[in-house]
């Protein structure tokens, strides 16, 4: 009989259990893919004592990383914990101790990536991460692997869950941004504490790690420009749906004149469109290839199950060797090309905005001759009627002809200086496909 292979699983959260169990009740089919049983042999964990309805033996399941890294039997580890620390220090722990690791981990991936990857490299070892960028979508096996041939020319993705399902839910229900996130905490899609979700950090670390693999580049993800979701309210969804649009939180990175141009920020995408259609906790990712063209990915992003799908997928990937030939070229970096070099995002897109401005004559004509001055054409304006007294604030929405994001960035903080106008200026990116 096939000798088994051992693995070892380093936290037992949401998603560690959801491994443990996919590889104990889908043990046959998952013996078939991978030529021979793979087995939990160890686990590691805070709280060995918690009943998470696992079929563990006590003696199994410990707190010491040490059972696992330590274990000759154990070939492949599964690092399942979340943060930095003591996730970096387990990584390297495993490593060191001839583990291939696969990981969930986004963020440890993002802040030390290039150390991890090095250090594996030079032990021998693998690291397989298909379930730190997009849960269940095969993202990571698809650019290093299936679009090898292409040179990727540019991402855009909704790569974070918990404020596509906020946002969606804000549109169709014409809600205000408080009251969704309340509603998305309650169904567990947002933490007590949705910071990372909210405020674009968690898909920046995702955007960061892409980059990596497309472009050959290492990009701190604290580099990249974030803006999150909390300034977007019902009535900028409503402003979007009457242009035959939606918001949604777009990470973006594209290569053109040597340079790395990349962001996260909510934009707005075309009705009718992938992305537009992209609801609820789904991510999203659509990509060109020189060769290929245009391709798109759309899934659940998060979750037990569609997370711990794409871990038991890599383990597999790792027992059968795919993971081993793969980690050799994934990610290596392009110190050398021009993709090294990181650009400004100054491309040639159109753009909304929401001014606001006080109800008085003359005002529109103010503000279109500032874009006039700055070489912005307009496409459509919206401009309801006032409800107020007159000279009160009023939002106006102007629509641009495609124009370079600095000069709109430019003629905006000269609108924003304005004397007729009240508060700041709402500045987001228009895709159309």
């Amino acid at each position: 009989m096939t000798q088994p292979v051992r693995v070892g699983i380093v936290g037992l959260g949401t998603v560690g259990s959801g491994v443990v169990r996919l590889l104990m009740e889908s043990a046959d089919h998952i013996t078939r893919h991978a030529g021979r049983p793979i087995v939990v042999e160890r686990a590691v964990c805070r709280d060995p004592a918690r009943d998470r309805g696992l079929r563990l033996p006590a003696d199994r399941v410990s707190t010491d990383i040490r059972d696992v890294s330590r274990d000759p039997s154990i070939t492949v580890a599964a690092l399942l914990v979340g943060g930095l620390e003591p996730a970096r220090s387990m990584m390297i722990d495993l490593l060191e101790h001839g583990k291939d690791v696969v990981t969930a981990n986004k963020a440890l991936l993002a802040e030390h990536g290039p150390e991890l990857f090095e250090l594996a490299r030079k032990k021998g070892r693998s690291i397989a991460f298909e379930a730190a960028v997009a849960g269940g979508i095969p993202i990571v096996a698809a650019i290093a692997e299936c679009l090898a041939a292409n040179r990727i020319e540019s991402i855009r993705g909704i790569l974070n869950g918990t404020s596509n399902f906020i946002l969606s839910t804000m549109e169709e229900e014409g809600a205000d941004y408080a009251d969704v996130l309340k509603l998305a905490q309650a169904k567990g899609f947002a933490e007590a504490d949705p910071a990372m979700d909210v405020d674009g950090t968690d898909a920046t670390q995702k955007l960061a790690i892409l980059a990596h693999l497309a472009f050959g580049v290492w990009v701190p993800w604290g580099d990249i420009p974030r803006t999150g979701i909390e300034g977007v309210d019902s009535d900028l969804m409503a402003y979007a749906g009457e242009l035959g649009y939606r918001i949604r939180l777009v990470a973006v990175a594209s290569r053109s004149g040597g340079k790395l141009a990349m962001r996260l920020a909510p934009a707005l995408v075309k009705v009718g469109t992938p992305l537009a259609e992209t609801r609820g906790a789904y991510n999203a990712v659509s990509l060109v290839g020189d060769a290929v063209g245009r391709m798109f990915f759309h899934g659940l992003g998060a979750g037990q199950m569609p997370t711990a799908s794409a871990v038991v997928a890599d383990i597999i990937d790792t027992v059968v060797g795919r993971a081993a030939i793969t980690f050799r070229t994934t990610g290596v970096l392009d110190t050398d090309g021009p993709a090294a070099r990181m650009g400004g995002m100054d491309t040639l897109e159109k753009h909304f905005l929401r001014v606001c401005v006080n109800d008085l004559p003359g005002v529109l004509s103010r503000i279109t001759g500032i874009l006039g001055e700055h070489g912005i054409s307009i496409a459509s304006v919206i401009q309801h009627d006032p409800s107020g007294a007159s000279g009160a604030a009023v939002p106006l929405v102007i629509m641009t002809h495609a124009c370079s994001t600095a000069a709109v960035e430019r003629a905006v903080a000269h609108i924003d200086a304005s004397d007729v106008v009240s508060g700041k200026t709402v500045c987001l990116s228009v895709l159309d496909e």
